[in-house]
């Protein structure tokens, strides 16, 4: 698990030693266990790691790169985050999900199971991005895997697509009426 030592010690990435010593300092006694009013045994361990870390120019090289990386992994969730087209596909993705096991579920009935691969192909969702929407359909009671591993919706689905259907349809009769 990556801890941001910068973040820890209230620095910045690009604090020098000396700064490093002095905000050490300041939370060490703080923060050191023998202190009655703020003592933190725990915290004064994450403190000390920290330091000892950031003081050692080789350990914080090493530890710089692994922070940069850890960065950009939080810039690019972020990114993602705030990307509404990114949600909007999601609710796409998902709509059709419920969709292909409706249809094969009204078609047989008694055999109404898509495999994952087929899952794959017929939405044009990765396997490694469908895992996500089959998790949150799985969770919310809206497809189940049946005893042969395979997916199947839910009665709970079926009503969430039919409601998601009128609701769209509803949209297109008021567009028609304008």
């Amino acid at each position: 698990m990556f801890t941001d030592y910068y973040e820890l010690l209230e620095i910045s990435p690009r604090a020098n030693l000396e700064t490093i010593e002095r905000i050490f300092r300041y939370f060490a006694m703080r923060y050191h266990p023998d202190n009655l009013d703020t003592g933190n045994e725990s915290r004064f361990g994450e403190i000390v790691e920290a330091h000892n870390t950031l003081k050692d120019p080789v350990k914080r090289a090493q530890y710089d790169v692994w922070y940069e990386h850890q960065s950009s992994v939080r810039r690019e969730l972020s990114g993602e985050a705030s990307d509404v087209k990114g949600l909007e596909r999601d609710v796409v993705i998902q709509a059709k999900l419920l969709s292909l096991l409706w249809v094969t579920r009204r078609q047989d009935v008694n055999n109404p199971d898509i495999g994952d691969e087929e899952l794959e192909r017929l939405s044009g969702c990765p396997g490694e991005h469908l895992e996500f929407h089959l998790w949150y359909l799985k969770a919310k009671g809206w497809i189940a895997r049946i005893e042969n591993g395979m997916f199947a919706i839910t009665v709970d689905g079926i009503d969430r697509a039919n409601s998601e259907h009128r609701r769209d349809v509803s949209a297109t009769r008021l567009l028609e009426h304008s």
